[in-house]
């Protein structure tokens, strides 16, 4: 059956490691702009899902016009007060102004680093280093990948994050069935 006929593969989104990773992103790179700390985690999950058969964060991916937005990240970068109720917070340890990222003078707590695996900590501090290092125009080229067109400017799909190579087809067979089950 052809990819386009089947469900995509979905992941349950990983509220508190998302919190813990822009928490620790925004630790590192006061200021960092909203593109980079996305693009990051969007690195981070795609590398983590061909390097160790699952992502990071699970987000769901739009296509959008200067890359990957993972949406709950987004959301949640925002201080959307969907994701305060569901982190059990009042507020976050970041703060958006304008387009950039800062530390939220009223948080003293460091990032719960124990939400995040030993894999999920060295994949991501790759990607945050490889976005912070970036132009916006190198990371925007980046992340249009062939990952990107094919979602036409829609929802990505994880099936085409997956790296080409032998044994593709059952790496998206055994994600299609198990994605919604697994601890990320």
């Amino acid at each position: 059956m052809p990819t386009a006929t089947l469900a995509p593969i979905r992941f349950r989104f990983e509220a508190h490691k998302a919190q813990a990773a822009l928490h620790s992103i925004v630790g590192l790179h006061e200021g960092i702009d909203l593109h980079a700390a996305l693009k990051a985690c969007y690195f981070s999950d795609k590398d983590h899902l061909n390097q160790h058969g699952r992502p990071i964060f699970g987000a769901t991916y739009r296509a959008m016009r200067y890359g990957p937005v993972p949406l709950e990240i987004y959301e949640m970068a925002k201080a959307e007060p969907l994701w305060l109720a569901e982190l059990d917070l009042d507020d976050l340890p970041w703060t958006l102004r304008g387009h950039q990222l800062y530390r939220n003078p009223s948080w003293n707590e460091a990032p719960n680093m124990r939400a995040l695996s030993p894999t999920d900590r060295e994949t991501l501090g790759k990607g945050c280093q490889r976005a912070h290092v970036m132009t916006f125009d190198e990371r925007t080229a980046a992340t249009h990948a062939r990952d990107w067109p094919a979602a036409q400017l829609g929802l990505m799909r994880y099936e085409d994050m997956l790296d080409d190579g032998p044994g593709k087809a059952e790496r998206v067979a055994e994600l299609r069935a198990s994605a919604s089950f697994m601890r990320l």
